[in-house]
């Protein structure tokens, strides 16, 4: 879902250039997710091969993953592993807006409207155990590293970021900035966005700096999740009713506890303290490692070619391109 901090953050434009040969932690799950609601067909539904199994995410991985090695990132994948209690409200809801967009999208289809087809089908996307399965098969034949988090993605790939094992996060949510990721990288994935109708725009990499992010609200770091419990995190969906982002980060500013705070704010229907808790405690790991490894090319091709019918020749100039590049830069090292 991601917290709505969009109207207090102020993301710089970073160059590829900028980005070259650094270590990048990539929240995966959300990554394919991206894939899987914007890699389809003209009505909606998701790449398929010949056997009727989705593909959309392994486009998306081998297209732009490959893309990104391309440029010199060097990125390892952090996967979600079991999600807090409290969020099985955020699931429910997500259950229900999936339930009504399914009916919407039966409506449009027996209308044989593609483009509303199209719109509702971006909210059916799922994402089964076996679509993550193959998505870490594919990362690590690419020789990319596979972490599991002990819970959230984002948690762990912002511990990662503080101890200093990879340089920042790439991940679209905000959520990272409240388990402390000093910096965050957005756009990543991401080679265009829709602006309206069927009109798009190329994106490009942006950074947030959570220290620059922290002085330009004049807040610390507890004082901006406490700005996300008021405004709506995955624990608590919507948030404190008329509260947006500015409102929050006024009520924050001005000095008072936060047992004040929540405590004029009447009757909210959450416990503030325990998503407080659950976002500060989050569990995460040292049970990792960060090696990257050459392409393990008939892997890759066993995987898209064998299983998934992907195009050989496609494939096998995709893996070129990158091979040499690794090439390239193991020669160049040699001269240093």
């Amino acid at each position: 879902m991601g917290v709505k901090f969009k109207d207090l953050l102020q993301p710089e434009e970073i160059s590829w250039d900028e980005l070259r040969d650094k270590k990048i932690a990539v929240d995966a799950s959300l990554m394919i997710y991206q894939f899987l609601s914007s890699i389809m067909q003209k009505d909606g539904t998701p790449l398929t091969d010949s056997n009727g199994n989705v593909t959309s995410h392994l486009v998306g991985i081998f297209s732009r993953v490959t893309n990104l090695m391309d440029k010199g990132l060097k990125l390892c994948f952090v996967f979600d592993g079991k999600a807090p209690e409290l969020k099985n409200k955020e699931r429910e809801r997500r259950r229900e807006r999936k339930n009504i967009a399914s009916e919407k999208y039966e409506e449009a289809r027996e209308k044989e409207d593609e483009e509303m087809m199209h719109r509702y089908s971006r909210q059916l996307s799922f994402l089964t155990h076996e679509m993550v399965e193959e998505a870490k098969e594919l990362i690590k034949a690419l020789g990319l590293p596979v972490i599991q988090a002990p819970s959230e993605a984002e948690a762990q790939a912002a511990y990662m970021c503080r101890k200093k094992d990879v340089w920042a996060v790439a991940t679209q949510d905000a959520d990272v900035l409240i388990h402390g990721a000093p910096k965050v990288l957005r756009n990543l994935t991401l080679s265009q966005k829709k602006l309206s109708g069927s009109t798009y725009t190329r994106v490009h990499p942006e950074i947030l700096e959570l220290n620059k992010v922290l002085d330009n609200l004049g807040i610390d770091l507890d004082q901006l999740i406490v700005i996300a419990i008021l405004i709506g995190t995955d624990f608590n969906v919507g948030g404190v009713k008329g509260l947006g982002p500015k409102k929050a980060l006024k009520l924050v500013q001005d000095g008072k506890s936060f047992d004040v705070i929540f405590k004029e704010l009447g009757e909210i229907g959450f416990d503030w303290k325990e998503i407080f808790d659950v976002i500060k405690k989050m569990p995460v790991t040292d049970n990792y490692s960060l090696e990257w490894k050459d392409v393990d090319q008939e892997k890759v091709k066993s995987i898209l070619v064998g299983k998934h019918d992907f195009s050989q020749e496609r494939v096998e100039s995709t893996l070129s391109k990158i091979t040499k590049r690794g090439k390239e830069q193991l020669n160049l090292k040699k001269w240093f």
